[in-house]
């Protein structure tokens, strides 16, 4: 049985919670988890792959048991949350990874690659966005309406994003059965959501997230000069981020393998052996 640690570290004085298993020696995973969840996502994930490599999941500031500051206290913009991530691989001593991204995961992990090119050997992208293909107007057009006209009325139109009902259906949307996925997953994130204090740093980061678009052609530029390899894969039904999201990666990265999945946006939930099987054979 795979031994999964539970660590946290002090990051310029916040505490960064860690999911932590293999060799130490061995080829580093960073898992970087999507909104409204945390490494917990990964729980199933990391001893899959921990036999040959040294898979590590932290939570961002905000989210899961690291440091949750208030607004007043910290800056929620992904810029803030890629800073402390890039201090938390320093603080443990890693110099060289693959980067899993999944949603916020994705804009984090492209400002620590534009920040660090040499750091990132590969890329896996789990439904997470570099394209604005990858958008779908349906559930963006909200978000894009805050970001430009930052009043009360936009920003109350995403407080349902923040309910149960949306959680759910984060979990369950585009999985062709349902029954699948764990309830215990969005069970987790409403609890933590519940926390004084969330609903602000949530809609904080919401606001910000149009801060990423403007990331995208550096990303798309790094992406053609370094060679990075890539793997693109993606729940095919997700109504958040579109599989044409996972088919752009192929114009600046040719060699980019793109696994489109009957599944929904949280794909570990429902495909977590085939996701498995398909990153240990493209890592091989």
């Amino acid at each position: 049985m795979t031994t999964v640690h539970h660590r946290t570290v002090s990051v310029d004085g916040l505490d960064v919670f860690y999911r932590e298993a293999g060799p130490a020696d061995a080829p580093v995973l960073l898992l970087l988890h999507g909104y409204p969840t945390s490494s917990h996502m990964f729980r199933h994930l990391i001893p899959a792959l921990a036999d040959h490599y040294r898979v590590i999941a932290p939570d961002h500031i905000g989210f899961g048991r690291s440091s949750a500051p208030s607004v007043d206290d910290f800056e929620y913009t992904f810029e803030a949350l890629a800073r402390v991530t890039a201090q938390f691989l320093r603080a443990i001593g890693v110099a060289k990874y693959t980067i899993y991204v999944q949603d916020y995961g994705a804009p984090i992990g492209w400002r620590l690659a534009l920040g660090d090119p040499a750091a990132i050997v590969g890329v896996i992208s789990q439904n997470g966005n570099a394209y604005e293909e990858g958008f779908v107007p349906s559930f963006w057009n909200p978000i894009w309406a805050d970001a430009a006209e930052r009043t009360t009325e936009t920003r109350d139109a995403l407080r349902p994003a923040l309910g149960r009902e949306a959680v759910e259906w984060q979990y369950t949307h585009g999985v062709p059965d349902p029954t699948t996925v764990d309830p215990d997953a969005w069970e987790h994130d409403l609890a933590l959501l519940a926390r004084a204090g969330q609903n602000d740093v949530q809609l904080a980061l919401f606001r910000d997230y149009t801060t990423n678009r403007d990331l995208y052609p550096a990303v798309h530029a790094w992406l053609r000069t370094s060679h990075v390899p890539v793997l693109a894969i993606w729940g095919r039904n997700d109504e958040i981020f579109d599989a044409a999201g996972a088919r752009a990666f192929t114009r600046d990265a040719p060699d980019a393998r793109i696994e489109l999945i009957d599944g929904g946006h949280f794909l570990l939930e429902s495909d977590l052996g085939l996701v498995a099987a398909t990153i240990r054979d493209w890592l091989g």
